[in-house]
């Protein structure tokens, strides 16, 4: 079972940037994501790169600010968060897919793509 342990996060001002780092536990050839859920709101999809590395895809709401980018020698999975609002204040979650390629759908249901899961880190953005 694929283990995946988020890093990074905590406060910034709006407009400053952080950046999210995910440790996965064994070499794993599956594409990976970036989920957020903000309380009271569904979890819904970030980011996704292939199992290579080669292709990023992006929901609308963070397209042009967050890259996200992988090392698949070291077995880890970066989100860089640029030009931060506070509505990207959320728990962010890195997740691995059953599968080597993204769908590129971002939506809620967009989650059973993946299979597993770390605990999260937050983000807040003040304003």
């Amino acid at each position: 079972q694929v283990q995946v342990v988020e890093s990074g996060g905590g406060l910034a001002q709006a407009g400053g940037s952080l950046s999210l780092s995910c440790t996965i536990s064994e070499f794993s050839f599956r594409a990976m994501g970036w989920f957020r859920q903000a309380p009271g709101k569904e979890r819904e999809g970030v980011s996704c790169i292939n199992a290579i590395g080669d292709m990023a895809y992006y929901a609308d709401s963070v397209k042009g600010r967050f890259t996200i980018s992988r090392d698949n020698v070291k077995n880890t999975v970066s989100l860089q968060m640029n030009s931060l609002k506070p509505e990207d204040t959320a728990m962010y979650y890195c997740a691995a897919a059953e599968r080597t390629y993204c769908s590129g759908s971002f939506g809620p249901s967009s989650a059973a793509e993946y299979k597993a899961w770390g605990q999260g880190t937050q983000v807040t953005v003040s304003s």
